[in-house]
């Protein structure tokens, strides 16, 4: 099913990313942040438990791997509701990824949080980090920021 919208670039990326932010809309009061991720294919999805090496996305990369294997993950595609953080974007590198789609980008979550030092970051856009690998990652987003936002609106302060 194509999504009608022109931000998804044809693609029908818009629908695991809208399954992805109610997700995260679902799970914010009891999660340490309002995000979701989904791996397409290994059909993950995880949530953060506290722990500050155990993002959803390198979660959920690490489990598709465990279960797609090395040959099948280029084939994958993580749905991220918020853009991967350094980490979790060589997370994705590492567990051999093909695609990442985003919908919030970094730069919108830094408006939520601010420069709390609880919630610090890298401002620095996956696709700079996954730009650089030795084999190629598609990266699309923002897609959908409005959207995948609401999640945020509200949690941060």
């Amino acid at each position: 099913m194509m999504c009608p919208t022109s931000r998804c670039f044809g693609e029908p990326s818009c629908w695991p990313m809208r399954r992805g932010t109610a997700e995260a809309l679902r799970m914010a009061p009891w999660s340490p942040m309002p995000t979701a991720r989904i791996v397409e294919r290994g059909n993950t999805t995880a949530q953060g438990d506290g722990d500050p090496t155990q993002h959803a996305e390198l979660v959920a990369s690490a489990g598709a791997w465990r279960v797609l294997g090395t040959d099948e993950m280029n084939d994958a595609t993580l749905y991220a509701s918020t853009e991967p953080c350094v980490m979790c974007a060589g997370a994705a590198y590492w567990t051999g990824i093909g695609r990442v789609v985003y919908g919030m980008s970094n730069r919108r979550l830094f408006e939520f949080t601010g420069d709390d030092p609880e919630h610090t970051s890298f401002a620095l856009p996956c696709r700079d980090i996954l730009l650089n690998g030795q084999r190629p990652i598609t990266v699309i987003g923002p897609l959908l920021e409005a959207e995948a936002a609401q999640a945020h609106e509200g949690y941060w302060r």
